[in-house]
């Protein structure tokens, strides 16, 4: 049956959490460098992309278009008596701008979104001649210069004084060779602002490609401490928090929910701060352009943002649905595929594929409704923010003919409202990652913040002999009661000792609790009440270190990592060549392992499918040997295995006990006839104990139990 956990649905549309993410952004406090220069990038990236459209407008009404307001000096002089004050002030403010020039009786002001005259100022001006109403070309003029030659030859329609002026019509009905003289500086202005703007791209380039760079590498440390913390936090873990989170869960959280908050770094957080900075620059840079054009754009925002929140809800309510519908397929195509077998065997085909296809059609529905939110909120986005430029437009151009603001503006306007309004697409988009990344940095804390770990305050050592070699081996039970589950004891009272170097086998039906004992005396489980001792010393004051390296299992499921043969033998221990190659031979694993087609380097596949049941069992014999622990427990060790590998293991066995204390569990009760004592478990409780003739004379639950087993090997 698939776990219902394995594909959770809860917390999958959590919103912004802003513990949650202060949580998520500790872990950059290792990269502050790094975090600063990736936000130093972002800033001047930012800025880069923002200057471009202002250059272009600067380029187009400096260097293309080059035009001039004109103002009679004289005409203001005699007027000036008749006009308005403010009208007057707007003047003299305008004469006093640095970039004002002076030829004849004009003065000369470069047309740009600095030179708008507010009001009804421009058309008092035009009114009593002070402002002329067509617009010029200034230029300063030296006796070297090639444009003097044009000046000179043209008296009638240049003004010269320090610097020369023509009207613009009188400028273009020149000819192409004389315009290019005067204009000369103009278009080396153009070559330098065209440099300029190259320049500038490429800076944006660099400082993207580095903030890029910088941010995922960030992310692939960040990444890296999180699985490293939550895989340390899972393996300490106990064996009762394990049982209770199936492995599929535990991998999930160090995997999916890990990539999920890697879209963070990557995709969302970046991309938020970034979208904000930009929209943020470019409003500011509207405001400096034209206040009135920027105040236009800002009218048409109150719908955006409608429109936004509004898609916000209707994604997270798709985002719900289609993380539901894809939870419901993905645990019943884990459920149908691993018991496929009584599927066909029961004639379920056509009934799990209509089950299935119902499932199926859920999830088309959902993700098409989660489709239908982005289809409709784009070109929604998009239409507004055509409309935004289509404002832009037509204001701007009457604005432009009226001489309020440049061409250069009105373009630089255009290229601003798209720059503002791509963010607004990119920033609701991210939302439903953002939903993914709570939910998962939820989730992934969650395992992180539970602290389920056997206590490991022990001080006490076991003890060893200046060899190596264990110096004793005493295991004691005393009054040990334990239960995986409260109020149901699986062991009750129990309470025996073995000495130094014996073999005690235990027997018992199945739920007898014999495998418990191996859980509680290594330490896997903690018991409930009692005590157990080894060396006369309570397990509980050893380090878990010293005791796991005391007391090994060699379980009945055997488990071998992906790896060569020598590694799993070895096991971290770096132990040489010669060491492995004895502790296989001790097992009589040898012959087989030199026999394979890389020997001892020969590489086994996950679960180790390419080796039998029986090789693998040799090989985890070798493996305790080679650890060479205190005390040696047997767990069905020989319950997979055929007889002939069974005979090489008991010939192995006698070196191998030899000097140690050992616990042999097995369902095959000709495997322990010589064991030194022989516990006989029935409900948590030891019942009979003795040497195996002991126990048959006895005529108990053991003879019986040999018995049955002899009578059904005939």
């Amino acid at each position: 049956m698939a776990d219902s956990g394995y594909f959770e649905t809860d917390d999958v549309t959590k919103e912004y959490d802003s513990r949650l993410v202060r949580r998520i952004l500790s872990y950059l406090k290792p990269y502050k460098l790094f975090v600063g220069l990736t936000l130093a990038a972002l800033v001047f990236s930012t800025l880069g992309e923002l200057c471009i459209p202002v250059l272009q407008q600067r380029i187009i009404d400096r260097d293309v278009l080059a035009r001039f307001l004109a103002f009679s000096s004289r005409r203001f002089d005699e007027e000036r008596d008749n006009i308005k004050s403010e009208t007057a002030a707007a003047y003299l403010e305008l004469i006093s701008l640095p970039t004002a020039v002076r030829a004849g009786d004009y003065i000369f002001i470069p047309h740009d979104h600095r030179t708008a005259l507010q009001g009804s100022s421009e058309g008092e001006l035009k009114a009593r001649g002070i402002m002329d109403s067509e617009q010029w070309y200034a230029f300063p003029c030296r006796e070297e210069d090639p444009a003097m030659t044009v000046v000179l030859a043209h008296p009638d329609i240049f003004l010269l004084e320090e610097y020369a002026a023509v009207r613009n019509r009188d400028l273009y009905s020149l000819s192409t060779t004389e315009i290019l003289a005067i204009r000369g500086r103009d278009i080396s202005a153009l070559v330098r602002g065209g440099v300029l703007l190259l320049f500038i791209f490429l800076l944006v380039f660099l400082f993207t490609y580095f903030q890029t760079w910088t941010s995922n590498r960030i992310t692939q440390r960040v990444m890296k401490d999180i699985r490293l913390a939550l895989f340390e936090k899972t393996a300490s873990q106990s064996t009762a928090f394990l049982s209770r989170h199936p492995v599929g869960r535990i991998v999930t959280r160090l995997t999916g929910d890990v990539e999920t908050m890697d879209e963070f770094f990557t995709t969302v957080l970046t991309a938020f701060i970034k979208d904000i900075f930009i929209m943020a620059g470019t409003l500011i840079t509207l405001f400096i352009l034209s206040p009135p054009m920027a105040l236009a754009v800002i009218v048409t925002l109150p719908p955006v943002l409608i429109v936004t929140l509004a898609s916000r809800v209707k994604a997270r309510d798709a985002f719900r649905k289609q993380r539901t519908a894809s939870s419901k397929v993905y645990s019943y195509l884990a459920e149908r595929l691993a018991g496929i077998q009584v599927v066909q065997l029961f004639r379920q085909e056509k009934k799990s594929s209509s089950e299935f296809r119902e499932r199926n059609r859920e999830l088309l529905a959902a993700n098409l409704g989660e489709m239908y939110v982005f289809a409709t909120f784009r070109p929604l986005v998009e239409w507004f923010s055509t409309l935004t430029a289509a404002v832009v437009i037509v204001l701007g151009s009457k604005m432009v003919l009226s001489l309020s603001i440049s061409l250069g503006v009105l373009i630089a306007f255009i290229s601003l409202v798209q720059m503002f309004y791509s963010p607004v697409t990119d920033i609701a988009e991210k939302y439903t990652l953002l939903q993914s990344a709570m939910a998962g940095g939820e989730r992934v804390f969650k395992l992180m913040d539970t602290e389920e770990r056997i206590p490991d305050t022990g001080v006490h050592s076991t003890g060893t002999d200046a060899g190596g070699l264990p110096a004793c081996g005493r295991v004691e039970f005393d009054n040990v009661c334990f239960g995986y589950k409260e109020s149901e004891d699986v062991l009750k009272g129990l309470s025996f000792s073995i000495e130094p170097g014996q073999t005690a086998a235990i027997v018992g039906y199945t739920g007898a609790g014999k495998t418990t004992i191996i859980n509680v005396l290594s330490r896997l489980w903690d018991v409930d009440s009692g005590e157990i001792r080894l060396n006369g010393v309570p397990v509980k004051n050893i380090p878990l270190s010293d005791l796991r390296r005391c007391v090994l299992p060699v379980l009945q499921d055997v488990f071998l990592f992906s790896g060569t043969v020598e590694e799993n033998i070895s096991l971290g221990l770096g132990l040489s060549q010669e060491e492995i190659i004895e502790a296989a031979k001790a097992v009589h694993a040898h012959d087989f392992i030199t026999g394979l087609e890389n020997g001892y380097k020969t590489v086994l596949s996950e679960g180790a499918a390419n080796i039998s049941s029986g090789q693998r069992q040799l090989i985890s014999f070798a493996r305790v040997i080679a650890h060479n622990p205190m005390v040696v427990i047997l767990d069905e060790a020989t319950s997979s295995i055929d007889t002939e590998t069974e005979h090489l293991i008991q010939l192995g066995m006698e070196k191998v006990l030899s000097g140690r204390t050992s616990f042999v569990i097995a369902h095959r009760l000709s495997t322990i006839k010589n064991a030194d004592r022989i516990l006989v478990l029935s409900a948590g409780r030891i019942v009979e104990e003795g040497r195996h003739e002991d126990l048959i004379a006895c005529n108990g639950l053991y003879a019986h139990l040999y018995r049955l087993q002899y009578s059904n090997s005939l």
